[in-house]
Formats: C-alpha cells, structure tokens, sequence
C-alpha cells in the first residue's frame, strides 16, 4: 500500500508537464518604414503568437538575421522583442527576419526588406597645401563609416573655372586616392569628392565632400626673350638674342633659343641664356624660348627680320648634256652686280673642289667632269652660293652584245624566250631596243650599268628567227646594233596515230606492219614501239620524216598482246599513241592440215561401216551364192555400184576446201579473203 502511494507521488511532475503543453502559431517582423534615410535608425521588431494548454510563463529565444547572417540574440518572457541599429547606412540595406523558440519548437518570420536612402558625406584631404607649378596634388577620399564597393569621384576646379575629372573604383577599402598635375598658370585650386555605390539593393550617390583648398607657388617667372641687335638688321650685322626669367627660389631649370624646330642653344641652372650669330637672310623668322621645370614649361617668342646684303647668285651653262670633248662655259651672275669674290666649284666630294675664282670658266670636258657645279659668293664674310647645276658628259655606247638568258638558241613553240642586250661602257641612262626581224618589239631604258632583259613569247612557227638589239643614250652619234642571232624555235610532237597492217589478227608464224604518224613536230622525230607492260622499246629509231613504219616477223602466240607507239623531238615532250590489241590466229597450212585429218577419219569410218553391212547381208542369204555366174555377176555389179555411191557422199572431191569454220565459202568469200591479206592501217587518236 505504501509502495503505490509513493508511485503516484512519483508520477505527479509528469503529469503536471504533461498539461504544459504549447504551439507557435505565427512570427512576425516589423518595421516602421521599409525606407530609411542614411543617418537615421533602423528599428526591428520581432512578435510572437503562441497557444498554451494553461497559464505559465515561457522563456523566447529571439534572433534576427540579415541575409541570412546571424545579427542579434535575445531571450525574454515577453511575446516581442526589438533590435534597433542607428545610424542606418547604405550598408544596412537588406532582407531581415526573425525566428523564435519557445519549448523546443521554433518559427521564422516572412523576409522583410529594408533599403537606406544616400550615402553619408566622404571626408577629402590633400597630402600638401602649398605645390610648385609642375609638382602633383596628391589627394584621399574617404567614407569612413560606409562599406566597400565605391566609386570615386575627385573634382579639381582651377582659376579659371575649369572642372577637371578623375574616377577611381575601389572594391576592398572605403578610400580612395588619386594625384593632379598642377599645370602652367594654377595659383589656387579648389577639389571635392563624390562616393556612388552600386548594389543588389539599388544605386546611391553620395552629397560632396568637404572643399580643399590648395595653393601653388609659381616656381619661376614668364621668361622673357629681346634683342640687343639694331632694328635694322642686315645681313653681315651681328645678332644677339637673350632669354631671362625671375626664380622664387633656386631651382635645376633649363632654358632653350630656338627657330623653328631647331634648338639654336641651351643651358641648364643658370636664369638667363644669349643666341649670338653673325645674321644671313636665313636667321629670318621667328625665335622662342623656352623654359622647364619637371612638368612645367613656360615660352615666349620674338619675330628678327634680316634685310639682304645682296642676291643670290645664279650660275649659268652653255649645255647641260656635252658629248665627251665638247666645250663647257659656265658663268656666274649676282643681281646689282656688287663687288663680291666669285669662285666656281664642283661637286662631289661634299666640300666641293675649287676649279676657278672667277665669274666665268670654260672646260673641254670628259666622262669624269659630270658632276654638280655651284658658284659661290663672298661679302663681308657673307658667303652664298647659287642653286646646283647637274652636268653631264655622255661617252658613246659600246656595241651591244645579245645573248640568250638559258644560253640555248633553241626555242620550243609556245614557251617564253628571254634575251639580255647590254653595252659594256657608255653614260646612262641607256636605251636598249629589241627587233624582231626588222620589227620593233620593245624598248627598255637601264639607268646604271647593266644589261636590258626582254621576254618574247614564241606563238608562231618559223624554223629561224632572226633577233638583233640596238643600244643608244644621249650622245649625239651614239646608236650601236648588236650582231644578228638566229633561233631556231622546235613544234612539239602532236597528234599521233598507231595503226598496224594486217589489222588486228595475224597468223601464227606470220608477220605485222607497225605504223605510227604525227600530225605535226619539228623533225627529226624519235619514234618508240612497246608492247604493254615491258619497258624496253621494240623499236627505237630517229626519222627525219613524220611517218615509220616497222615489221615485225615470225609473229608467234607468246607475241599476242597490246602494243603502242611513243614519239618526242627537242622539245623534250613525248607523246604516246592509244593500245593496239594484236591477236594470233591459226595458218592456212595449219587449217588444211586439219581438214585432211578430219576427212581421213570420216573415210576410214565410211569404210568400216561398209564392209559391216556386206558380210551381214552375205550370211543372210547363203542360197544366193551358189547361184550361177550370171545372177553372181550382176548382184557383185549391183553391189559394187552401191558401195561406191556410199563412199563418194563422205569423201570430198580433189576441188573442195574446207575451213574450220565456214566449209563452204562463195568466190566473193575468197575475193574477200584475199584482199584483207593486203595492208590495212586505222588511225588511232593520240594519247599525250
């Protein structure tokens, strides 16, 4: 009894859980507004709803996610609890929710997006304040309480209002840093920033940044380029052009006096340079100077006008192309006619070689006197010379020499023939013209000391012909002919038939006329005969005729086959006929032969078949033989007549014939015979 009631005082907790009983009906996030504005707070409240079998207290495990990270963790009695995040940034952008456990049962809420507006305001800083014209700006944007990825925007606003632009994406860091150059003419420079950000959530854009001054100290002053020089300038004055420029401090600089593209001097650390000369009328136009620092350069530029102290002079020929021993005068003229020291030179070498001081100069000239020639002027130092005048001294052509290119005189009908025509002296340039008989075929002009090459096909057949060439320049008797050169120009071998007589057959122990023709080729022809599939020829022989003809004797079965004919000549192109079949059959002896044969065994066979059917007659009627002489002697008669009748219808007569074929043959039959026994040749096309 004992024993029971402690058993149902054990069992009570038990029974007591087992009324504890609940379920989670719902969970719920919510938020005051799912848009927020960077800055403000983000507050998130997580509800919720359960049923309990009786009235008691439960613990809840609240805990809140953001794309489904773990974010925060908290237990409470009450059916809610909050998590609030302050200030909201553009990175708090997501989808939350909530989950809940009470019991060992646990729910989650429905997805809840929130999105932040803007971006917080970045922070700009320069490295340096204060910069030297030529230096860079070295400059950092930051958003200190904001999450990678940016795009950075830095801005640099000059003097003059220009906005320059640089952009700088950055996926790791929430800074950014760029450089500007500072340009010729900054003095003081304004710079922000702007961060943009682009994400799943959406784009947002950052209020400027705060506005960095920086000021640039100008590191030397504009340079500043004059004269010392008369403003009349004429040529023999002396020039001196002067470069200056101011430093704040001392610097490496380097300064430049140049004309056009060409630095005329330079120097290097120092705060003034000078260009001196003695001036021509080629130091007219414009002067710059130019200095530099770095990345910085300044100019200024200045225009020197030089009047001329006098002409150019000009240098005139009697002739510019002489004959070799012609007379050359050359004459110097200077506009004004000042007093001046006149020379004539020559040219090459490149320092030209004096030949007379004097306006004028006259040469009998030869091949070495071609050259350019200048007439130079001198006054006041001021020295001039006129534009160069090309003289040349043509030495007649030599008698040109023709020759084959392949060295062979020998041409096939078709191909290109290539002949060289050259004259061994003469001046260039050199005119070279090929005849072909007396046409002109063409005309080739070599400007140094080689041959002329000329190509002429060779499209018609002439066994000869005759080439020459004719070389000339500009000498006024040169012309030179080259000797004649015949060539001889080869047709290849062409159209070829194969025929044999008698066509086709011959008889065993026989003979055969082989018969091969070419339409057309340059003789001599080497004709060839082969029987298929043996690579000695039959017949080999060199015929000056179009046309040969071979017999071939003893032709026996073993000789039965396919036979063709191969021709060629110098044109090196062989040509080869079709296949003749040749056949082998029996010889008239042979055939008659046989026909005798047979006829012998139908006699012996007549015979025998004879003297059979005599004895068994004669044993039929033995009465009859011992009748008397009269009826003995009549049916002996009788009998005689009709085994000779017998025997003549199996034996042929002295006049038959027979063949094995055909036994009886009509006379036109063997008119026939007779006349294919004649020679007969079929063309056959060629087969190339």
């Amino acid at each position: 009894m004992y024993f029971a009631v402690l058993m149902i005082l054990l069992h009570c907790p038990s029974l007591k859980a087992q009324d504890n009983v609940i379920t989670i009906n719902k969970v719920k996030l919510t938020v005051p507004s799912p848009k927020v504005k960077n800055g403000k707070s983000i507050e998130l409240t997580c509800i919720v709803d359960i049923s309990k079998s009786a009235s008691f207290q439960i613990q809840h495990a609240f805990s809140f996610y953001k794309d489904d990270s773990p974010l925060y963790n908290t237990t409470s009695e009450q059916d809610r609890a909050r998590y609030k995040i302050f200030p909201a940034r553009f990175a708090d952008s997501g989808s939350y929710k909530c989950s809940v456990e009470a019991s060992g049962k646990s729910k989650s809420s429905n997805d809840l997006v929130v999105q932040v507006k803007g971006l917080s305001q970045p922070k700009l800083t320069a490295l340096k304040t204060e910069v030297t014209e030529g230096e860079v700006v070295t400059l950092r944007c930051e958003e200190p309480e904001e999450k990678p990825p940016f795009i950075f925007l830095f801005y640099k606003i000059s003097r003059n209002q220009q906005l320059q632009e640089k952009k700088k994406q950055e996926l790791k860091e929430n800074f950014a840093s760029v450089e500007f150059p500072v340009e010729e003419g900054d003095r003081i420079l304004h710079f922000h920033c702007i961060a943009t950000v682009n994400s799943a959530v959406g784009f947002e854009k950052s209020e400027a940044s705060n506005t960095t001054l920086v000021t640039v100290v100008e590191p030397f002053s504009h340079p500043k380029l004059t004269s010392k020089s008369p403003w009349n300038v004429t040529e023999g004055d002396r020039i001196d052009i002067v470069c200056t420029t101011i430093l704040a401090r001392k610097y490496e600089i380097e300064i430049l006096i140049q004309k056009d593209r060409r630095i005329l001097n330079s120097t290097r650390g120092q705060n003034s340079l000078t260009y001196s000369a003695i001036a021509t009328v080629e130091d007219n136009g414009n002067y710059t100077c130019k200095v530099e620092l770095g990345r910085v350069s300044k100019t200024t530029s200045m225009n020197l006008v030089v009047e001329e102290l006098f002409a150019k002079p000009i240098l005139t020929p009697s002739l510019t192309d002489l004959d070799e021993n012609q007379r050359l005068s050359l004459w110097c003229h200077i506009n004004g006619s000042p007093k001046a020291n006149v020379s004539i030179i020559k040219r090459p070498p490149k320092n030209g070689t004096l030949l007379k001081t004097s306006s004028n100069f006259t040469i009998q000239v030869q091949v070495n006197d071609t050259g350019s020639y200048v007439c130079r002027a001198e006054i006041k130092g001021i020295i001039k010379e006129s534009n160069p005048v090309q003289i040349t001294v043509y030495a007649p052509v030599s008698e040109p020499v023709l020759s084959v290119a392949n060295l062979s005189t020998e041409m096939v009908l078709g191909e290109t023939l290539m002949l060289r025509c050259q004259s061994m002296s003469g001046t260039p340039p050199i005119n070279y013209t090929l005849f072909r008989g007396n046409r002109l075929i063409h005309t080739i002009t070599v400007f140094n000391n080689t041959y002329a090459e000329f190509r002429d096909k060779q499209t018609k057949l002439n066994n000869l012909r005759e080439y020459r060439c004719e070389a000339s320049n500009r000498h006024a008797y040169a012309k030179r002919s080259s000797y004649k050169m015949n060539i001889t120009v080869i047709a290849p071998v062409r159209n070829i038939s194969f025929g044999s007589s008698p066509h086709g057959e011959v008889e065993d122990g026989g003979y055969i006329n082989f018969l091969c023709i070419v339409g057309e080729g340059s003789l001599p022809i080497n004709f060839r005969i082969f029987k298929e599939n043996e690579q000695k020829p039959l017949f080999n022989e060199s015929k000056m005729e179009t046309r040969v003809v071979w017999q071939k004797e003893s032709f026996s079965k073993q000789d039965a086959g396919k036979y063709f004919c191969e021709a060629s000549n110098r044109a090196r192109a062989t040509v080869r006929s079709n296949l003749l079949t040749v056949k082998v059959i029996l010889a008239s002896w042979q055939k008659g032969f046989i026909a005798l044969f047979v006829l012998a065994v139908i006699a012996i066979a007549a015979s025998g078949f004879w003297w059979y059917w005599h004895k068994k007659e004669k044993g039929k009627h033995p009465s009859m033989e011992m009748s008397g002489s009269t009826a003995a002697t009549n049916s002996t008669s009788e009998k005689q007549a009709s085994g000779q009748n017998h025997y003549t219808e199996f034996y042929p007569g002295p006049g038959y014939i027979e063949d094995s074929e055909n036994p009886v043959k009509s006379a036109d039959e063997n008119k026939d015979s007779g006349e294919n026994r004649h020679s007969r040749i079929e063309g056959s096309p060629d087969a190339t």
